[in-house]
């Protein structure tokens, strides 16, 4: 699992991971295709894509990422990314729809055959989103992560373009 703020390496030091694992990659994109309308998505794409080597598969799964996650071969390296964009397309959900889809991808999480590096934004760090769908955002991506670094093997926070290994420096907040 690998956390940080928007423009802070986290994809980077992602692809970095799954490199390291020698398998064969397949790049699991969450968000919307960019449009016309929307120039500056398309350079954030466009930055992506410019990246990755041409031998690396690319799905692009937007909100159906538990079910491509289940689909996945043995023996590949799947980097998601990411989950926010993943969150956003659920943002519509009530909150029994959106606890279920979650479930959904926390069992696809631990049932997939592949090895999964997931990419997720950090976000609430400073000003509390003066919207609704933006608290909600900022809170369903909160409870999310932190099921999800439950269940990873590593967890990575990037700032600054610096990765923190955060099973090696942190403590677990006690629930209680």
């Amino acid at each position: 699992m690998v956390l940080g703020p928007a423009r802070s390496g986290k994809s980077l030091w992602a692809e970095h991971l799954a490199r390291q694992t020698g398998l064969p990659i397949t790049y699991v994109a969450t968000g919307l295709q960019p449009t016309s309308a929307d120039p500056k998505w398309q350079e954030r794409v466009d930055i992506h894509r410019s990246r990755r080597p041409a031998h690396w598969q690319v799905q692009e799964v937007g909100f159906e990422l538990s079910k491509a996650l289940l689909a996945l071969p043995p023996q590949i390296c799947a980097l998601v990314d990411s989950l926010g964009s993943w969150v956003a397309w659920g943002l519509e959900l009530d909150d029994g729809s959106w606890l279920s889809h979650c479930q959904e991808l926390l069992n696809a999480v631990s049932d997939s055959r592949a090895e999964l590096v997931l990419v997720s934004e950090q976000t609430g760090w400073g000003v509390v989103p003066p919207t609704a769908i933006g608290g909600l955002f900022r809170d369903r991506l909160g409870g999310l992560e932190q099921q999800l670094v439950e269940r990873a093997q590593q967890s990575w926070l990037v700032v600054a373009g610096r990765a923190l290994d955060l099973d090696a420096h942190t403590f677990v907040v006690p629930r209680s």
